[in-house]
């Protein structure tokens, strides 16, 4: 039964839907359903979403969505390596530490650690 007023589900523009799939099974291990050539649903194991082709990436200064990491600095690393870009290097903030990355598509998020598990 799902959870009422919780967020339920969440749909990311991408302009290339493949290539963003490869990018977060990589990153986190999130699986894929495919719903035709230009739609694949996700799930990370708690959330579900979905990635749907658009002419372009969300805006920058849309909702941003924000992952937690243990270690951000081995995650810097693999975003880099997986093909996606860092768009803010880590930085300090209230409560803890972050930095902002783009996907392949050029959607922005982010990865936060909290200050006492760095």
């Amino acid at each position: 039964m799902r959870a009422e007023n919780r967020i339920d589900y969440i749909e990311i523009p991408v302009t290339d839907p493949a290539a963003v799939r490869e990018f977060f099974a990589a990153l986190f291990g999130w699986e894929f359903q495919e719903w035709g050539a230009d739609y694949l649903s996700f799930t990370d194991g708690r959330l579900d979403g979905g990635l749907r082709r658009a002419d372009s990436a969300a805006p920058a200064t849309g909702v941003l969505l924000i992952f937690y990491s243990n270690d951000l600095a081995r995650d810097i690393g693999r975003v880099t390596q997986l093909g996606g870009a860092i768009s803010q290097e880590i930085y300090a903030f209230p409560g803890g530490r972050r930095f902002h990355f783009t996907d392949p598509a050029g959607n922005e998020y982010a990865m936060w650690t909290a200050a006492e598990t760095e």
